[in-house]
């Protein structure tokens, strides 16, 4: 389903690609995110997405105006899980419902793996 704007004078549909691409960019620049996660529900496998696959690791779902995320992460070892998240939530909150005049009912965060940087 897309997310609709509707006011008097338009309607405007913005598909949930778009949105999750959108999400998936902004959740790239948060300090502790290594990358978005695609998981094999049939092996159990994580997999490390590409930038142009970010989308792989996002889930929205749009209803009434209001959009829920979900994001399959893959976090920096020796940071904090819970400040991670936090600023994963904050910053995805705030851009995306200035980028798509939605708001977002619930953001769910699946911490997929932990993976060393160089």
């Amino acid at each position: 389903m897309k997310g609709r704007i509707n006011t008097p004078i338009e309607n405007v549909s913005i598909n949930t690609e778009v949105i999750a691409q959108y999400a998936g960019t902004v959740a790239m620049e948060c300090f502790g995110i290594v990358g978005m996660a695609a998981v094999n529900m049939k092996d159990g496998i994580v997999k490390l997405l590409k930038k142009e696959t970010l989308t792989h690791g996002i889930n929205v779902k749009s209803t009434d105006g209001q959009l829920q995320l979900e994001f399959h992460v893959i976090v920096a070892y020796g940071v904090s899980i819970q400040a991670v998240t936090d600023n994963l939530i904050s910053n995805v909150k705030y851009k995306v419902e200035e980028f798509t005049g939605l708001t977002i009912e619930r953001i769910n965060i699946y911490i997929e793996g932990v993976r060393v940087i160089d």
